[in-house]
Protein backbone atom coordinates (compact mmCIF):
# COMPACT_ATOMS: atom_id res chain seq x y z
CA UNK A 1 0.00 0.00 0.00
CA UNK A 2 2.97 2.59 0.81
CA UNK A 3 3.91 1.86 -3.28
CA UNK A 4 0.65 2.16 -4.15
CA UNK A 5 0.82 -1.13 -5.83
CA UNK A 6 -1.64 -3.53 -7.07
CA UNK A 7 -0.60 -6.69 -5.00
CA UNK A 8 -0.23 -9.86 -6.83
CA UNK A 9 0.33 -13.00 -5.26
CA UNK A 10 0.40 -16.96 -5.76
CA UNK A 11 -0.21 -19.18 -2.10
CA UNK A 12 0.05 -22.81 -1.80
CA UNK A 13 -3.25 -24.51 -0.77
CA UNK A 14 -2.21 -27.56 -0.21
CA UNK A 15 -1.51 -29.64 -3.66
CA UNK A 16 -3.35 -27.07 -5.44
CA UNK A 17 -2.22 -23.43 -5.88
CA UNK A 18 -4.14 -19.90 -6.01
CA UNK A 19 -3.50 -16.88 -7.34
CA UNK A 20 -4.91 -13.50 -5.38
CA UNK A 21 -5.16 -9.78 -6.90
CA UNK A 22 -6.15 -7.07 -5.01
CA UNK A 23 -6.32 -3.28 -6.58
CA UNK A 24 -7.26 -1.48 -3.47
CA UNK A 25 -3.28 -1.81 -2.26
CA UNK A 26 -3.14 0.39 -5.49
CA UNK A 27 -4.62 3.53 -3.66
CA UNK A 28 -7.90 5.28 -4.24
CA UNK A 29 -7.02 6.77 -8.06
CA UNK A 30 -5.99 3.09 -9.31
CA UNK A 31 -9.26 1.73 -11.42
CA UNK A 32 -9.54 -1.24 -13.71
CA UNK A 33 -10.50 0.34 -16.84
CA UNK A 34 -13.62 -1.35 -18.56
CA UNK A 35 -11.61 -3.21 -21.77
CA UNK A 36 -9.42 -4.94 -18.87
CA UNK A 37 -12.07 -5.96 -15.88
CA UNK A 38 -13.91 -7.91 -19.52
CA UNK A 39 -10.84 -9.21 -20.44
CA UNK A 40 -9.99 -10.54 -17.02
CA UNK A 41 -13.32 -11.79 -16.40
CA UNK A 42 -13.76 -13.58 -19.81
CA UNK A 43 -10.07 -15.17 -19.13
CA UNK A 44 -11.11 -16.48 -15.91
CA UNK A 45 -14.68 -18.07 -17.17
CA UNK A 46 -12.80 -19.63 -19.72
CA UNK A 47 -10.47 -21.04 -17.12
CA UNK A 48 -13.68 -22.13 -15.15
CA UNK A 49 -15.05 -23.21 -18.05
CA UNK A 50 -11.87 -25.86 -18.73
CA UNK A 51 -11.73 -26.61 -15.68
CA UNK A 52 -8.30 -25.13 -14.76
CA UNK A 53 -9.72 -23.33 -11.94
CA UNK A 54 -12.99 -23.39 -9.21
CA UNK A 55 -15.72 -22.10 -9.53
CA UNK A 56 -15.22 -20.06 -6.87
CA UNK A 57 -13.15 -17.71 -9.17
CA UNK A 58 -13.35 -14.11 -8.36
CA UNK A 59 -13.47 -12.00 -10.81
CA UNK A 60 -13.02 -8.34 -9.41
CA UNK A 61 -13.51 -5.56 -9.87
CA UNK A 62 -11.40 -4.82 -7.29
CA UNK A 63 -9.96 -8.06 -6.14
CA UNK A 64 -9.82 -10.71 -8.53
CA UNK A 65 -9.12 -14.82 -6.96
CA UNK A 66 -8.79 -18.19 -8.75
CA UNK A 67 -8.44 -21.13 -6.72
CA UNK A 68 -7.59 -24.88 -7.59
CA UNK A 69 -4.63 -23.92 -10.16
CA UNK A 70 -2.92 -26.98 -10.73
CA UNK A 71 1.06 -26.20 -10.41
CA UNK A 72 2.76 -23.64 -9.01
CA UNK A 73 4.29 -22.45 -12.67
CA UNK A 74 0.65 -22.06 -13.66
CA UNK A 75 -0.12 -20.41 -10.92
CA UNK A 76 2.95 -18.13 -11.61
CA UNK A 77 1.44 -17.58 -15.09
CA UNK A 78 -1.72 -16.55 -14.37
CA UNK A 79 -0.38 -13.94 -11.69
CA UNK A 80 2.14 -12.65 -14.06
CA UNK A 81 -0.59 -12.50 -16.71
CA UNK A 82 -3.18 -10.98 -14.76
CA UNK A 83 -0.52 -8.47 -13.07
CA UNK A 84 0.33 -7.33 -16.90
CA UNK A 85 -3.82 -6.78 -17.54
CA UNK A 86 -4.20 -4.71 -14.19
CA UNK A 87 -1.70 -2.43 -15.58
CA UNK A 88 -2.83 -2.11 -19.28
CA UNK A 89 -1.22 -4.93 -20.92
CA UNK A 90 -3.58 -7.93 -22.75
CA UNK A 91 -1.24 -9.80 -24.17
CA UNK A 92 0.22 -11.99 -21.58
CA UNK A 93 -3.29 -12.51 -20.44
CA UNK A 94 -3.99 -13.61 -23.91
CA UNK A 95 -1.03 -15.67 -24.69
CA UNK A 96 -1.89 -17.68 -20.82
CA UNK A 97 -5.53 -17.96 -21.62
CA UNK A 98 -5.89 -17.56 -25.95
CA UNK A 99 -9.78 -16.21 -26.75
CA UNK A 100 -11.87 -18.30 -27.89
CA UNK A 101 -12.13 -18.12 -31.44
Amino acid sequence: MVHRAVFVAIESDGPRWTVKADTLTAGREYSVDDTVYNAVRAAVTRLVRNREVGLDAYTGPVYFMMHSVSSESRARELAAALHAALHGDLEPLNHAVPPMT
